[in-house]
């Protein structure tokens, strides 16, 4: 998920993100229909968020947006995604974001979603704190 703030609040909505590890900087492939391009400019910071529920892990990323016009970079992106919502990589709507990362965040807890569950609840019950074992948190600056 990608949180943004535009003019009228927050809005956060679901988008492939396509990482450039080297880079530190994740793209993403938009309309730009439903993007408009001052609206990065006017608020660039945004709030990436990843799950894996699996693992019960949860990873957020803050960074910079930018929206860039580079036909090399669409087609190389292009490739690399999976949903074909729009015709091609020269589509006239197709917009990039380009999110610079500064600072990281992992939360991991339970493997176990079943597990902590019953914790939670049997700390409800008993008006205790939970207790779920070895989590952890880690925060790094990109």
């Amino acid at each position: 998920m990608i949180a943004m703030q535009f003019a009228d609040g927050l809005r956060v909505r679901p988008m492939e993100a396509l990482p450039e590890r080297g880079e530190n900087v994740i793209y993403f492939l938009t309309d730009r229909r439903g993007l408009r391009e001052d609206d990065v400019e006017d608020c660039p910071e945004v709030y990436l968020t990843f799950v894996y529920p699996q693992e019960n892990v949860y990873l957020g990323l803050t960074g910079e947006a930018f929206v860039i016009k580079d036909a090399a970079c669409a087609e190389a992106l292009w490739d690399r995604q999976e949903d074909g919502w729009l015709s091609g990589p020269d589509d006239p709507n197709l917009t990039i974001i380009r999110v610079e990362l500064w600072r990281a965040e992992m939360w991991d807890g339970p493997a176990n979603s079943a597990i902590a569950d019953f914790k939670f609840a049997k700390a409800r019950l008993f008006g205790i704190k939970a207790n779920l074992g070895d989590t952890d948190k880690v925060s790094v600056e990109l």
